[in-house]
């Protein structure tokens, strides 16, 4: 079986950039998520070792991982992780939009993970939602959301692009022209 890694930055260039990471502040309140993590490819044997690297000092030693394997083309079982082994797990029931990090010492902590193909404003829109303390937004409702958002942005335009065309004509709030005979004409309502 042959398998085909897309990537969205070189193989060199994405284990030298650091993690890109939004984390939930330390409270009281218990969410959804933990926070965030927008990775440069969908290489989880370049992306792993940074993610751990960077969550080492807030959380400690990460020993454990699991992903959805629809959103990873490969999924290996371990990765080597300063002279030691870090465990990555599959479950296809998982929330294929998270990633879940375990520590023997220290406990479990759910990430949303954001496609590495994503566009920055909407990345930097599901992180910081992601982060809100006590959420109980779910890494599949953010990502629902993220994409109705990015389809409201395209019919906007649309809407705006078919009201420069059409010179002007008023439209319905369901988006459809409004003919002249609909509004209220000067004597017959407005003054």
């Amino acid at each position: 079986m042959t398998t085909t890694l897309r990537r969205t930055a070189p193989r060199d260039l994405a284990a030298e950039l650091p993690a890109r990471l939004s984390l939930t502040p330390k409270t009281a309140l218990a969410g959804q998520l933990d926070g965030a993590w927008w990775p440069h490819s969908r290489d989880l044997e370049v992306e792993l070792p940074a993610l751990a690297a960077a969550l080492e000092e807030p959380w400690g030693r990460i020993t454990r991982v699991t992903v959805n394997p629809d959103r990873w083309p490969v999924v290996p079982h371990t990765i080597p992780l300063d002279g030691r082994a870090l465990h990555v797990g599959w479950f296809t029931e998982q929330d294929p939009d998270k990633l879940i990090l375990l520590s023997y010492t220290v406990g479990r902590w759910d990430l949303l993970v954001i496609p590495p193909e994503t566009a920055p404003a909407a990345a930097a829109r599901l992180m910081a939602a992601a982060a809100i303390p006590g959420s109980v937004l779910t890494a599949a409702t953010l990502m629902a959301n993220e994409a109705a958002i990015g389809r409201g942005i395209r019919d906007v335009q649309r809407q705006e692009t078919g009201w420069e065309s059409e010179g002007g004509a008023c439209m319905s709030p369901f988006g459809s022209p409004i003919g002249q005979g609909t509004l209220p004409l000067r004597g017959k309502g407005w003054r």
